[in-house]
């Protein structure tokens, strides 16, 4: 879902600054006039049209796309960016996850620019078995698996690649978040 920015765009080395990214919104269209998509905003386009008109789509607006609002182009150009999902994790993690090495070492991963090889929410067993590779952690696997095996029926959970690590992030609907890791490049279990 998420992946590491480049580096080379601006030449410089990769920071939390230089992976921000664009504003998004929700695409629409008014009803009754197909061929224009407008940026949705809160209750209505960035150009000022009311909710009540509009048709969402199930993509995001596209600022350069032929058929977009010059208004809300203009304006979703100019919104501010937003964090890049290493930033988005690593400040979850400052406010939800106990202190310690593991979460530690994580954190100065995503500073670097570890890649988020996934990070989803959904139907606990199923990410569990689908995703969660909890076979593949050697640190903080129990924990962890217990956070999984205690989720209930929903859970998000996140898969960090770094050079020489994986990290498994369990963030259950309650409780704490629980961190586990693994070596990088081990086959799934």
């Amino acid at each position: 879902m998420i992946d590491t920015p480049g580096t080379g765009d601006q030449g410089g080395t990769w920071s939390f600054a230089t992976a921000r990214e664009p504003a998004e919104f929700p695409a629409v269209e008014v009803q009754g006039v197909p061929g224009v998509e407008h940026a949705g905003g809160a209750g209505r386009t960035l150009c000022g049209i009311r909710g009540r008109y509009l048709k969402l789509f199930l993509h995001h607006f596209q600022p350069r796309a032929l058929a977009s609002c010059r208004t809300c182009r203009t304006l979703a150009e100019a919104a501010p960016t937003r964090p890049c999902g290493q930033e988005r994790l690593h400040d979850l993690l400052i406010q939800e996850a106990d202190d310690g090495p593991l979460r530690t070492d994580l954190l100065a991963a995503l500073r670097r620019g570890a890649r988020i090889a996934i990070w989803i929410t959904g139907p606990a067993e199923s990410l569990t078995r689908s995703y969660s590779r909890i076979g593949e952690m050697t640190e903080e696997a129990g924990p962890a698996a217990e956070a999984l095996a205690a989720a209930g029926t929903s859970l998000t959970l996140a898969r960090i690649e770094d050079t020489d690590h994986q990290y498994l992030v369990v963030l259950p609907p309650a409780g704490r978040v629980r961190i586990a890791r693994g070596a990088a490049g081990v086959p799934g279990a």
